[in-house]
Order: C-alpha cells, then structure tokens, then sequence
C-alpha cells in the first residue's frame, strides 16, 4: 500500500490526480538547505526521490526553480510535487530501531558529543534500516529535538555530533559549511608516507560505477582543476608514526567532501589500510587475516565554536582497540 504526500487531500471518492502541496518555511527552519527542509517535512520518502524532484524542477520556491542547496527563508512558500510513500509510517520505522546510547564525549542541554563505533551508519537509508541517530531517539523517547550536525562513513569511527536544539543545529552546521571547525582524523596508510608531502589541494568529483558488480553505487575520483563537476578539495597531512609497512598519519581536512580523505591518501600512491572502496584489495585480504577487518580511520579530533557560549571547544575521541592493537603489532614474520 502507497499513500500520497500533499498539502491538499483530495475528498474521499474524489477522482484525477492528488494536487500539489504548498510548505510555508517557519522560523525555526530559516536557513536550513532545501533538501534538508524537504526530507524533514517528507517523512518517509526516500532521499533519492527528493532530489530528483528539486533537479527535475517540481519543487518551486516562492514560484521559482530552486537547487538543493538553497538556503530557505522564514515565509518562503515551497511547492511539492504529489509523492508516494510506503503506509508504514517514519514512526513504525523508529520502533524498529533497537533503542541504543553511545559512548559521550561532551554532552550538556544544546549538543551531544558521541565517538561513533566503526559498522554503525549515522543515519538509516541506502539499504541501512537505521542509523545513529534513529536509535539514539529510541534510546531517548522524551528528547524533543535530536539531528545530526554532520555525517561519517559508516565505517569510519569517531566524534559525531548531534544537535539537540534547532538553533544549536543551525548555528554548528554554519561553522562547518564556513570550514571554521577543525577535523583531525587518524589514517593508517600503507608505505611510508613522504615527509615532504603536507597539503593534498587536488579536486574530487562524484561518478557513478558503470555496470558490473557495484553497478549505480556511489564514488569519488580525483580530477583536475578545469574540471566544472570538480569540486576543490584540500587536506593537510602530518605523520604521527612510522610504522613497519605502514604510516600512521594525522589528517586535517579544509574542505569537507564525500570520501575525502580515503581518495586523496589513495591518489598519492597510498591507501587507507582496510579501505575497501579505495585501497589494495589484494593487500586488505592479507590485513584481515593480520586482525584489521574495517578501514583503519577514525575522526580523533574537532575544534569548534560552543553554540550557547562562544566558548572554544577541542575534543579528542582515542583510538577504538581494535585500531590500536593492530598499529602495535609486530610486523608479520618472513
């Protein structure tokens, strides 16, 4: 069974086709991306489907086309195609999430700070029935507000950040899309890294993989800087530790696009350990057996700007175990 989604119903028996439906952007949802106001609104419609209606020109703001990624404004008038969604409601689909907290980092009444385990999506979709954030809600039934500030690769470990007040929301996520916060991840790469090899400022495109296994999935590539689908992308890199085989290194990220991290260490000839996307498949298969069986990267450190107080603030999430007692082990003998 479909329902479908639209400001105006049509009366029961009614006949022709559901109309449009009308969204006036309120106050609290001022400045938030057309996209994100639209999967917040649109319960239970898939994310791939939203953005097909804003590129297909379906949604209007205040009677014009609009891209994703416009910024709304109180009492902006949004225009929504007619959409169909499965009868299970966004509540039955939360029920099903096993009721999950995470370790804290820094927590008060504006934000949560968690180290997110390796394996675990920040949010359901793309095949994954719940994330993070649909069990942290679980977890916490009376919490009135809880959004995602930002995201990590599933298997990524590390500090996420989870908003618990709208204006604490919009405040943290303008300091990342201003580039004002500082994320420092931990990559271990395979070779030894060259000491003279600081800043990667090479630019990212997105693909689609042709067919074959795979086929339709997701990925990045780097480009050049004519490229008009490039995106500049800028990472800084310093070793931490020379390992046998291996560099441990420290990566701050400038910019922050999809797979960043994974394709520029990748590009210069030196992939993340695990990496399954991006590395030495030949290579990963023999780590595996070594113990490491997930992409060795993890968020370590992020610097921002306390919503409510102004304060600077530095956290710092260690190494998970699994992590750590693989970069101590001695190197495998001949």
């Amino acid at each position: 069974m479909n329902r479908i989604i639209g400001a105006k119903a049509a009366p029961p028996g009614a006949q022709g086709k559901p109309e449009v439906g009308w969204l006036t952007v309120d106050a609290e949802s001022a400045g938030q991306r057309l996209d994100n106001f639209l999967i917040r609104h649109l319960k239970g419609v898939p994310k791939t489907h939203v953005y097909r209606i804003i590129r297909s020109g379906e949604v209007r703001v205040n009677k014009g086309r609009a891209a994703a990624d416009t910024r709304v404004a109180a009492g902006d008038v949004v225009r929504v195609p007619p959409v169909r969604v499965s009868e299970r409601s966004p509540e039955d689909k939360a029920a099903a999430a096993p009721a999950r907290e995470f370790p804290i980092l820094l927590e008060d009444e504006h934000l949560i700070a968690l180290d997110k385990p390796a394996g675990v999506a920040v949010h359901g979709g793309s095949g994954v029935s719940f994330g993070v954030i649909e069990q942290l809600r679980r977890a916490r039934p009376d919490a009135r507000f809880l959004e995602l500030v930002h995201r990590l690769d599933r298997e990524t470990s590390g500090i996420l950040l989870v908003a618990k007040k709208r204006s604490a929301l919009k405040h943290l996520q303008d300091q990342f899309r201003e580039r004002e916060t500082g994320k420092t991840y931990l990559a271990l790469v395979l070779g030894d890294w060259p000491e003279r090899l600081k800043v990667i400022d090479v630019p990212l495109r997105k693909y689609l993989l042709p067919g074959g296994e795979g086929e339709g999935e997701r990925r990045v590539k780097t480009t050049t800087k004519d490229d008009p689908d490039g995106m500049r992308s800028i990472s800084l890199v310093k070793v931490r530790e020379r390992l046998p085989d291996f560099t441990l290194l420290e990566v701050t990220i400038k910019t922050g696009r999809t797979h960043q991290i994974r394709v520029h260490l990748a590009s210069q000839g030196h992939p993340i350990a695990g990496d399954d996307k991006y590395g030495d498949f030949e290579r990963n298969k023999s780590l595996q057996k070594q113990g490491l069986r997930r992409m060795f990267l993890h968020a370590w450190r992020l610097q921002f700007v306390h919503p409510a107080t102004a304060q600077a603030v530095e956290l710092l999430a260690p190494l998970p175990a699994d992590l750590l007692s693989f970069s101590k082990q001695p190197p495998p003998s001949a």
